[in-house]
């Protein structure tokens, strides 16, 4: 059986198939290359104008979702929304409900910019004018009129009293006394009590009369005070029309176009001159909490929060890397003066979802997932298309606080979740809103298909990288070494990996090696380097596992022959970095039921998939040796020097070699290592890791002793699509060191290990005698005559046994 050819062992990227010199000469792709499907899937989802249509793109880590996301959304996005500017006002008849205004891109700012020149003029002027001569003249004519109408009313009485010889006397302000008089000093008791009884009576009566009358004057008093009020308020109020006025006049004019706008106006022209004390006191405390929550000095009640500013009609994109509850939804902050905590309209501050209303919200799943309360609330807002910025301590806690309850803000909103497959199947079987919220499903690629046309594609996506991360360009030589190793890394000669953070991490590390040689360009020379450095970072296990074998710990033998052992073939990842190590399968037979004993898992070392191996050579063994007759001979398996765990099924094949060895008592050679799994009709059946485990004897064979020219590898055929081998191999290929045979059958592989063909079955069932299957049934069939022999003479030493 011949080894396999050179062009099966290591497919080449042809310099002629890339038609350019560097990748300066490439125009950078817009878009992830071999993505299309989650494309449509993403394209789909944001031309959708009905809700639920937010997108969970799935696939591993490093695949580019995010960056693929971001340039769609650069390229397509729908620049006929309308982006807006939000705002938070006071709410001047409910203040724990603070107002939000909904403004055009960049008109919030503006707006908060006209509010404040308006309230600093006003600072300004209002205490100026209600402090000029002539506001103060108007005012004290008007203080001067009330006054002298009360004085005159009083006098009144108090004249018809001193007629009645009764004095009016103001106890405290508002508080009046009528008194009789004896002369011009008030009657004590005693002298009171000395008058006659008519005299008494008299008094009594006129100053009963005079009450009368002194309650009809208070009232008319409280009246006129009520008219003073109302006077003095319509003097302020045209006063403050006089400086205010013109200029809310030109603010509602010039916001005509939004009513909202214009009833705030409306409400702050109303407000002003009912809290007109705020311009006229020199309020420190005012300033202090400006100052302590960053604010201008102005009176707090007309600031305007702009909650969203939006610089430009761009649709919003945004992606949130902390998604936290306050920083998606937005949280109200407190200020802390002479031990009293403040809050109010202007200390609301916004979140994620604020920002990217009206456009579109990425994040990281699993953060979302892990963050208290966030899910929910993100479920609550998409379903009722507002967002409320509800404090976490109420979510928490059982207290009631005073807090605000700004107005809920109108959501548009497209989510859009990267995650896993795991948490994406787990949301669709425990969460039965997700499936309604998340309608659209961006599955993303492993791997895309290597054809001529495909490469010149992936050369661009090369060309994209080197521009976004600024590096040198690559020569085509260097792309097409890329090229290649993107397909050891996809496990497959025609396919190429599309995990772009490992070729973005391949070109940085390239790029570094490039700048250090001084090079103007990343070269094939500089991309080898860098693999080799990240190979070595990565490969102290590796090496430790090497010296056991250089040493002699571990036992392996690369030359000549031994009955029932094979050198099998497994793989070793260590965070990452995976590496092919030669392991000693050993089987041994004895008289017994036909059984194999599997000592890997009755020690509990081997997994389940392991174990169905074994126990699909016991069904092999027995549907070949055993269809008419009992199978005498028992066989134990075992991994030589494990003492770890073992599992998958790749070893199956090495194990079938072993006991067929045993069984038939033929030697195995020792310089051929095997790998590959079977089935129960005896086909070879493809494993992972084929490169990893070719490289890995051929290291062990240098590492025990000089190749000896027979030395090799036996693998599936089916795997012969997935043989990159590194250079070295295939250079002690090409120099007839090393070979690589592939099988499809079990029969191939023990034709090869043992040196004489396995045998195929006449029509009664039987192998030739001098194949190794023919050899396993004579064994056998002595076993069996022995043993009818030794029941014979069992039967006639003892006749009542039948």
């Amino acid at each position: 059986m011949k080894s396999l050819s050179l062009n099966q062992l290591y497919k080449a990227c042809v310099l002629k198939d890339l038609p350019f010199k560097t990748t300066r000469q490439l125009e950078p792709l817009a878009e992830i290359v071999g993505q299309n499907r989650a494309q449509a899937a993403v394209r789909f989802a944001l031309s959708m104008p009905h809700g639920g249509y937010n997108v969970y793109a799935v696939g591993r880590n490093g695949l580019g979702k995010r960056t693929m996301m971001l340039r769609y959304l650069e390229h397509h996005v729908d620049t006929d929304n309308q982006s807006h500017d939000w705002c938070y006002v006071a709410n001047f008849e409910e203040p724990r409900v603070p107002r939000m205004l909904r403004l055009p891109a960049g008109k919030g700012t503006e707006l908060k910019q006209d509010m404040e020149k308006l309230m600093g003029r006003l600072m300004k002027m209002i205490p100026q004018t209600f402090d000029s001569d002539s506001f103060l003249e108007r005012a004290e004519k008007l203080k001067n009129d009330y006054v002298k109408k009360q004085e005159d009313e009083l006098e009144k009485v108090a004249d018809q009293a001193k007629r009645k010889k009764v004095s009016l006397n103001i106890t405290t302000p508002g508080g009046y006394r009528l008194v009789a008089m004896n002369g011009d000093e008030a009657h004590t008791a005693e002298s009171f009590q000395a008058l006659t009884e008519a005299q008494r009576d008299k008094f009594e009566s006129d100053i009963n009369k005079l009450e009368k009358k002194l309650r009809q004057a208070l009232r008319k008093l409280a009246d006129w005070e009520q008219e003073y009020a109302e006077s003095q308020q319509a003097l302020n109020e045209e006063t403050l029309e006089g400086i205010s006025g013109h200029q809310i006049d030109e603010l509602i004019e010039k916001y005509r176009d939004q009513p909202d706008v214009v009833a705030y106006f409306d409400a702050v022209r109303k407000d002003l001159s009912e809290s007109l004390e705020i311009f006229l006191e020199d309020n420190e405390e005012q300033a202090a909490i400006a100052y302590a929550s960053l604010d201008k000095k102005m009176p707090r009640r007309y600031l305007v929060n702009v909650l969203v500013h939006q610089k430009t009609d761009e649709v919003p994109v945004v992606v949130e890397d902390n998604p936290t509850y306050h920083n998606l939804f937005g949280y109200v902050e407190s200020v802390t003066f002479k031990g009293t905590v403040f809050t109010d309209f202007s200390l609301i501050r916004p979140g994620s979802l604020h920002r990217a209303n009206g456009g579109y919200l990425l994040m990281d799943a699993i953060k979302v997932l892990e963050q208290p309360f966030v899910w929910d609330g993100l479920k609550r807002a998409l379903r009722s298309k507002t967002i409320q910025i509800n404090s976490l301590e109420r979510e928490l806690t059982l207290s009631g606080t005073i807090s605000l309850e700004p107005e809920e803000i109108p959501l548009d909103v497209k989510i859009v979740l990267f995650g896993d497959r795991e948490t994406w199947m787990l949301l669709q079987e425990y969460d039965p809103e997700f499936a309604e919220l998340f309608r659209v499903t961006a599955d993303f690629e492993n791997e895309m298909m290597r054809t001529d046309e495909s490469q010149v594609l992936y050369a661009k996506f090369i060309a994209s990288l080197v521009d976004e991360k600024k590096l040198l360009h690559c020569s085509n030589k260097a792309v097409a070494r890329i090229i290649e190793h993107s397909a050891r890394m996809a496990e497959h000669q025609d396919r190429l990996s599309l995990h772009a953070a490992d070729i973005a991490n391949l070109l940085r590390e390239s790029d570094y090696w490039a700048r250090q040689a001084g090079a103007r360009l990343i070269q094939n020379s500089h991309v080898d380097q860098a693999l080799e450095s990240a190979r070595y970072r990565s490969s102290r296990i590796r090496d430790q596992f090497y010296d056991s074998i250089r040493d002699g710990s571990t036992l392996v033998s690369t030359t000549g022959t031994c009955v029932g052992q094979v050198n099998a073939l497994s793989v070793l990842s260590t965070g990452g970095f995976e590496f092919g190590l030669s392991n000693r399968i050993t089987a041994t037979c004895y008289y017994g039921d036909g059984g194999v004993m599997d000592i890997e898992r009755d020690v509990k070392l081997g997994g389940n998939i392991h174990s169905k191996g074994v126990m699909i050579l016991s069904s092999w063994l027995s549907s070949h040796f055993a269809v008419t007759d009992p199978m005498h001979l028992s066989a134990s398996l075992t991994f030589e020097q494990n003492y770890g765990e073992v599992d998958g099924d790749s070893a199956s094949l090495a194990e079938m070699c072993a006991l067929v060895s045993t069984l038939s008592g033929l030697p195995v050679r020792q310089d051929l290592a095997i790998t590959g799994s079977v089935n129960q009709f005896g086909e070879v059946q493809p494993i992972g890791g084929v490169n990893e485990k070719v490289e890995g004897f051929y290291s062990t064979c240098k590492l025990v002793g000089e190749l000896t020219g027979t030395q090799g590898v036996i693998v599936p055929a089916t795997n012969v699509q997935n043989l990159m081998l590194d250079q070295e191999v295939v250079q002690a290929v090409r120099d007839g060191k090393f070979h690589v045979h592939s099988v499809s059958r079990a029969e191939e592989a023990i034709t090869l290990l043992l040196g004489k063909p396995a045998g195929r079955a006449d029509k009664k069932g039987r192998y030739p005698k001098q194949t190794v299957f023919g050899m396993i049934q004579q064994r056998l069939e002595k076993m069996r005559e022995h043993e009818r022999q030794e029941h014979a003479r069992d039967d006639h030493k003892d006749p009542s046994i039948h």
